[in-house]
């Protein structure tokens, strides 16, 4: 009896799992799920824990061992879909960047949304020219710290907070200058607000770059925002497609391929190569599912993609969740008090109940990363990038409009080949993560900002999928950031074109086999049941049905059945 009490309560531990997600202030929230629980169960968890209504902008993602990327798919199981033993790690990141942050209802949601752009910033996924940065850093001290107070603000006080990887003194000076000056009496929610309203009007808001190939062996990197498709190259934004134009995404092993019609007579495909099959499927789903959100106009709409235009090669996937559109209509009706968020170091402070965050640091200390910064410098010094380009016509940071999408719209087409930066655009965090394989990525060794290289240990901080002490292991400076792979890769040669055309020929042809013998096994049920239809009874008046009836049919019949009592009665007498 205690022995089957002890195995009931080991089965009982072995369907539970521990489970860890990071937040996007750091702090971290763990809970105990069934191993057949859906990834909505821990979404609505975790939703449930900060108050938040508006939640369809958001996602859980996680990074597999082979430091690959995915988003949580709610429909399916967690344990499913990871590929590693529990306790499982991930993280709560915006998903789909709401394209007016004005717009969104509550407080709250901004502030989510606040902390993921502010940490694209950090991470050089959000680049901009000096005179930006400058701003939306100033923007984030005031909601730090509030105004500025001369007997609390010692002289470089800016410098104890890290807004970039790495920056001058004399940006410092100009961040201090605007805090003191342009900023005074700006509440917290004032400044997270300007700073949306800033940062959106950038050209890599919204921007989750996927590092990739375009087909001269050329480093690029594509994104997806809430405007469109883009292609980012040096500092340069080489392609933008509105999702208007974007009518079909297709990948096969590593190439990705993008189908658009910009005009009537204007059809383009672009064609890019990512360094691992999983990392261009990862790309493929992305893709589908942010076009699907943004595009459509309702749920009802989304439909199953195929990878490919057989329905019995490459990967099915569908969108699950609902779309922008319905996402607005849906917030607009939230009536309740806006729920209190709690900002840690904030004067005047406010408890929420809901949302028990520890002490926020939300700009991290210079001090944590200077010696790891310091021990890469020296093997990438003889790295840097010296390109320099002419800046684009920056916006006054006296202006806190917010343009319309279809202004920011008619801002991209009016250039193709937009130039984003003073410097290239080379997001550390987005590289990193992503698996290279043999012939696989350049890795972007240094990132510039205001003249000074950042620092590429980032990932530790952006995504948590592994145990922290592998992260550790496999973050190691200067062995990730000076790995640079200079082979580049060929575009497909005939040999591999011959080698992809026999394949296809093979599988079409046992599909079909498979289809015909389907067919067969399922004439041959009708035929031999009771079924009165003259069709069937034409047949079984045929000679040769009559032989296939009694000399094969019948025989195999009986065998079955006699196997089938016997395994019967051995099952009864057991």
């Amino acid at each position: 009896m205690l022995s089957r009490l002890m195995s009931s309560s080991i089965r009982s531990l072995d369907r539970e799992c521990n489970c860890t997600v990071r937040l996007l202030d750091d702090s971290e929230y763990t809970c105990t799920i069934q191993r057949d629980a859906k990834g909505q169960y821990l979404f609505d968890l975790i939703c449930h824990h900060l108050n938040l209504l508006e939640k369809d902008y958001f996602g859980i993602r996680y990074v597999d061992p082979d430091k690959q990327r995915h988003w949580l798919e709610f429909t399916k199981s967690i344990a499913k879909q990871m590929k590693s033993q529990p306790p499982f790690t991930m993280c709560l990141r915006v998903k789909f960047y709401p394209p007016d942050p004005a717009a969104l209802r509550e407080e709250i949601t901004r502030y989510l949304v606040f902390l993921q752009v502010k940490r694209d910033l950090y991470h050089g996924r959000l680049l901009c020219k000096t005179s930006d940065a400058a701003l939306l850093a100033a923007y984030i001290l005031q909601a730090e710290i509030g105004d500025y107070d001369p007997g609390k603000h010692p002289e470089g006080y800016s410098s104890k907070f890290q807004f970039f990887p790495k920056h001058s003194e004399k940006l410092e000076r100009r961040i201090s200058e605007i805090h003191k000056t342009e900023l005074i009496g700006q509440t917290p929610e004032t400044s997270e607000l300007n700073f949306l309203q800033k940062a959106q009007m950038l050209e890599t808001y919204g921007v989750d770059p996927h590092p990739c190939k375009d087909v001269s062996g050329n480093p690029a990197f594509l994104a997806f925002t809430p405007f469109g498709f883009t292609v980012l190259q040096g500092n340069r934004r080489i392609h933008f497609l509105k999702w208007e134009e974007v009518t079909k995404l297709k990948f096969e092993a590593k190439t990705f391929h993008i189908y658009a019609n910009q005009t009537e007579d204007k059809k383009i495909i672009l064609t890019y190569f990512a360094p691992t099959p999983e990392a261009c499927k990862h790309l493929w789903k992305c893709g589908v599912e942010n076009q699907a959100f943004y595009k459509l106009e309702k749920s009802s709409q989304v439909r199953t993609v195929s990878s490919s235009n057989l329905f019995f090669k490459g990967s099915r996937f569908r969108y699950s969740g609902k779309v922008a559109k319905e996402v607005m209509e849906q917030s607009a009706k939230i009536k309740r008090d806006p729920p209190e968020i709690h900002r840690a170091g904030m004067v005047p402070s406010r408890s929420c109940p809901s949302i028990t965050h520890g002490p926020r640091l939300t700009s991290v200390p210079r001090t944590r990363r200077r010696a790891v910064h310091i021990s890469i410098m020296e093997g990438l010094e003889s790295l840097r990038d010296s390109a320099h380009s002419t800046p684009v016509r920056s916006v006054s940071h006296g202006d806190c409009f917010m343009p319309s999408r279809g202004q920011m719209v008619d801002r991209s087409e009016a250039s193709t080949s937009a130039v984003i930066s003073d410097e290239a655009y080379s997001p550390s965090d987005s590289v990193l993560p992503t698996p290279v394989a043999e012939h696989g990525m350049e890795m972007p060794s240094a990132r510039h900002l205001n003249g000074a290289p950042c620092s590429v240990d980032e990932d530790q901080e952006a995504e948590a999928g592994t145990s922290r002490e592998g992260q550790a292991a496999d973050f190691r400076p200067g062995r990730r950031a000076l790995r640079m792979v200079r082979s580049r890769p060929s575009p497909p040669s005939d040999v591999e074109e011959l080698n992809k055309f026999i394949l296809s020929v093979l599988r079409l042809f046992l599909v079909t086999i498979g289809l015909l013998f389907a067919l067969l096994l399922l004439l041959i049920m009708l035929t031999e049941s009771d079924l009165d239809i003259a069709f069937l009874r034409d047949i079984r008046k045929t000679p040769e049905f009559q032989q296939f009836h009694f000399e094969y049919f019948c025989p195999l019949r009986r065998w079955f059945a006699c196997k089938l009592r016997w395994m019967g009665g051995f099952l009864v007498s057991k």
